[in-house]
């Protein structure tokens, strides 16, 4: 048996173990059990940006109706808070595990196969505010760099993250970068503070485009944050050295409220959704207001452990060139 892959599962091991442990602390939120199929037609599937195709799946002994593979668990999250009686402030997560096949690339940080740490908190009463989500990041981001310093003390792998994470809002890009793509203003900005939460993704800015898509009816980019700007939700972006630009750690926010999911359906033409379970719950107030996100598993451990190629801390599916270029591919 090779020490070299003994050693490798063991960083891996070390830091979802670590983090997790920081995460339930930071958040006080408790682990839960989360599922891995989704029922088609109840509206808990998380359509993503809504246009993947999630993996269909059907059951032998339930032949009257048809599931799909995950893509998250953002809006199950929300139904399990309401039907558990979870109270103000009080959140969980799952170790989630998910298939996304009509990702646009296999490459160094994209794969079928996705995991990450699914979490989910109702909002305490007055808090469903900007205010309330940077606290939020905060506290997530104070469990990240904690991660780091403790992958550094166990490996020697030197700690890069500065002390805190800077808040900048997606309009204020388009008006600093107005020439480059959102990509590009992720990069600059990225490379600058070392870690970011670009605040308002999904709503369109000031160029007529939104800075990246998001799916209607689960994070809030409508509402307004502050002064003129839209959005509750947004990104964690650290500068990743290794690969020479922006790292997306985590996608989060408030979610959607009554009005809110009406505005966003309206904007997308996803009126339709309206019809399902659980967007008939929300709109009827079954549904806790609530804050949630999910941060990515192989993400957290390439980034901490400065892997080159996300197939060196988790196993997926490759095209045969990129088994070839790294040689630590799992």
């Amino acid at each position: 048996m090779k020490k070299s892959f003994i050693h490798q599962q063991e960083e891996i091991s070390f830091v979802k173990n670590t983090f997790t442990q920081y995460l339930k602390d930071k958040l006080e939120i408790v682990e839960v059990q989360g599922p891995i199929l989704s029922r088609v037609g109840d509206g808990i599937q998380d359509n993503l940006s809504g246009v993947e195709n999630a993996v269909s799946v059907n059951v032998k002994l339930i032949p009257d109706a048809t599931y799909e593979v995950v893509h998250s668990l953002a809006k199950w999250k929300r139904h399990t808070l309401a039907r558990f009686g979870f109270n103000e402030g009080e959140g969980l997560f799952v170790h989630m595990k998910a298939l996304r096949p009509d990702e646009d690339s296999l490459d160094e940080i994209h794969s079928v196969y996705v995991d990450q740490w699914d979490w989910e908190k109702v909002i305490p009463a007055g808090r469903r505010n900007l205010a309330y989500l940077k606290e939020t990041v905060e506290q997530i981001y104070k469990a990240i760099r904690l991660t780091e310093l403790a992958v550094e003390a166990r490996y020697d792998i030197e700690s890069v993250l500065p002390k805190k994470i800077t808040f900048i809002h997606t309009e204020d890009l388009v008006k600093n970068f107005p020439d480059l793509t959102p990509k590009e203003r992720e990069n600059v900005v990225a490379k600058e503070y070392g870690a970011v939460f670009l605040i308002g993704i999904g709503g369109e800015l000031a160029d007529g485009k939104p800075h990246d898509g998001r799916a209607s009816d689960y994070d809030d980019w409508t509402s307004p944050s502050e002064g003129d700007y839209k959005g509750l939700n947004g990104d964690i972006l650290v500068w990743n050295e290794v690969l020479g630009s922006a790292f997306e750690l985590s996608s989060m926010g408030i979610r959607v409220d009554e009005a809110a999911l009406r505005r966003q359906v309206a904007i997308t033409g996803d009126q339709a959704r309206l019809e399902f379970d659980w967007h008939k719950a929300l709109l009827s107030g079954l549904l806790p207001l609530s804050i949630g996100g999910g941060i990515g598993q192989s993400r957290l451990a390439m980034f901490l452990l400065r892997k080159k190629h996300i197939g060196e801390v988790q196993s997926s599916v490759w095209p045969q060139e990129v088994r070839d270029n790294f040689e630590n591919i799992l």
